[in-house]
């Protein structure tokens, strides 16, 4: 008997893809609703749908189908011989349920699902007018947005952006059968903000050498320190680290005496 368990948006997007999976029909299952799953509040604490697909066997024969099947001649299989290989007479193993179960899309498609996830986001914060498309080199994804609001997508500082970023990395290595890297830009405020991280490197750097004393900038992202280490890597008249502890962790700039 053929059976699996499998998890959707929705009952019915759970029961299509076992019927794809087991390649039957709807009239030949049996379906169990496990979980009617739930939807969250932007995307938090949602819960899939999970049912459980039986295929429904063929009825067994009756005594009258026996009689006749033992009165027809049947050709029997010939005995295994000694010598003969008994991987070759074994049927191909067949995928568990739980293997099919686990299965995760293609990163298209799972690109796809964090797109609509940000589209959610972005109609939970009154944005109706968002624009979205993305590009793909290897693992790299990087997703970009358009709106009249902007604004409100970017935050102070980038910080709104940060927080969508990151859990735009958490759905979409949800769904994907490989990891991706995710970066989100809105209207190409990475490229601004890089620039004008660049030039506070710079300014910074000759206070520290002016003042003779180091200059600790306010706790920002990794990635943002990292361009501030690339930008004055080159110079020897500072040294730059970082201190405290995420999400608190600043860049500090040192003169060298």
């Amino acid at each position: 008997m053929k059976r699996m368990t499998q998890t959707g948006t929705t009952v019915e997007e759970a029961v299509k893809s076992a019927l794809s999976r087991l390649g039957v029909d709807r009239n030949q299952v049996k379906v169990d609703i496990i979980s009617e799953g739930k939807k969250g509040f932007l995307g938090f604490g949602s819960k899939p749908a999970e049912v459980e697909v039986t295929v429904i066997e063929l009825d067994e024969p009756t005594s009258t189908n026996i009689t006749t099947l033992k009165e027809e001649a049947v050709e029997v299989e010939p005995a295994l011989q000694p010598n003969e290989n008994i991987s070759e007479t074994l049927p191909e193993e067949k995928t568990s349920a739980e293997e099919i179960q686990h299965e995760k899309v293609s990163p298209e498609t799972a690109i796809e699902e964090t797109k609509l996830y940000l589209s959610n986001v972005a109609k939970a914060m009154n944005i109706e007018d968002l624009s979205i498309s993305h590009e793909v080199n290897g693992k790299y994804v990087t997703i970009s947005m358009e709106s009249e609001k902007a604004a409100l997508l970017i935050g102070k500082r980038g910080h709104t952006l940060n927080s969508l970023q990151q859990l735009a990395q958490l759905v979409a290595n949800k769904h994907a059968g490989q990891f991706l890297l995710i970066e989100l830009d809105v209207e190409n405020y990475r490229e601004r903000r890089q620039e004008a991280l660049e030039q506070l490197a710079e300014r910074m750097a000759d206070k520290a050498v002016r003042s003779g004393k180091k200059v600790e900038f306010e706790p920002m992202p990794s990635y943002e320190r990292k361009v501030i280490h690339h930008t004055l890597s080159n110079r020897l008249d500072i040294e730059t680290y970082s201190e405290g502890t995420e999400p608190h962790r600043h860049l500090v700039i040192e003169p060298i005496k």
